[in-house]
């Protein structure tokens, strides 16, 4: 691959023929705008209270891309204003080469710049469809890195990466780097395993397993923002994938994260949540769950 930093074309020409939709952030062709955006038509998202379509055009320059070191080795690309729902990409650097985890939804030279300065871009993978974000304009400015989009979700591509790769189950991404899809969300909802700078173990999760508000637990989600739960037995699976890696701390796709037992917590969780829906505590509900 040539140097990481390729931007031959100023940013701005490299989003050109790029629409956003204004409500998720995921691009399209702008030529050929739908009508209105599938990702957001479908009940894992939502469409504008007024049933109004908006698209952006992200040469707009309204947003910010600040590159924030997590932890040795892993940044995260936080994006302040702009479109779309505000997903936080997260950046593994390895000594063979780099590897972003979703996608922002906006994108800007200062950011590329940082990004290119922690080494070439080796590969986008986007857990699931409603993290694609920029991902064309993201890999066109750095060297061409080829975008996996999980087979079973590439019906949602609204503008397809020039270096698609395509890919089912579990593939080696690079050296101390596995992705899997474990589904649930989505059919081809994909994490992505990292042995750590310490050797320990990270999970980056999009939301196939969603970090709760306590940084201990997890939940299991096919919408988040309209609240529709995997079943128990889903949950389970989902646990039960990740689990065959050891794995000290997990980071979602947002600012959540578990930072300690990470792999036991992801277990618990999905315990917790199958025993939920089976109905086993539902004498902690109230009146309408009690007997006599």
């Amino acid at each position: 691959m040539a140097d990481p930093l390729i931007m031959n074309e100023p940013l701005p020409d490299l989003l050109r023929g790029i629409a956003q939709c204004a409500t998720c952030g995921v691009e399209y062709d702008a030529a050929a705008v739908p009508a209105v955006c599938p990702v957001c038509a479908d009940e894992r998202q939502y469409l504008p209270p007024d049933g109004v379509q908006r698209w952006h055009d992200p040469t707009a320059g309204d947003a910010g891309v600040d590159v924030v070191e997590l932890e040795d080795r892993l940044f995260a690309l936080r994006v302040d204003g702009g479109v779309g729902i505000g997903q936080e990409a997260k950046l593994l650097v390895t000594d063979d080469g780099n590897v972003m985890v979703d996608v922002p939804a906006a994108i800007t030279a200062a950011a590329v710049a940082e990004v290119a300065g922690l080494g070439p871009l080796r590969a986008i993978i986007p857990s699931h469809p409603h993290m694609f974000g920029l991902q064309t304009a993201w890999s066109a400015a750095l060297g061409g890195a080829p975008v996996w989009i999980a087979r079973a979700d590439a019906q949602w591509l609204g503008r397809t990466p020039a270096g698609i790769h395509l890919w089912d189950g579990e593939e080696k991404v690079r050296p101390g780097v596995v992705a899997v899809q474990l589904g649930g969300h989505f059919p081809g909802s994909a994490v992505v395993h990292w042995d750590g700078g310490d050797h320990r173990g990270v999970l980056l999760s999009g939301d196939t397993i969603a970090p709760n508000p306590d940084g201990r637990t997890a939940t299991f989600m096919y919408s988040y923002p309209n609240r529709i739960p995997l079943s128990g037995h889903v949950a389970l699976r989902v646990a039960d994938g990740a689990a065959r890696f050891a794995f000290d701390r997990l980071y979602g796709n947002f600012s959540g994260a578990i930072l300690g037992d990470a792999r036991e917590a992801v277990l618990a969780s999905a315990a917790r949540h199958a025993a939920w829906t089976r109905g086993e505590h539902d004498d902690l509900t109230g009146p309408a769950g009690m007997c006599g």
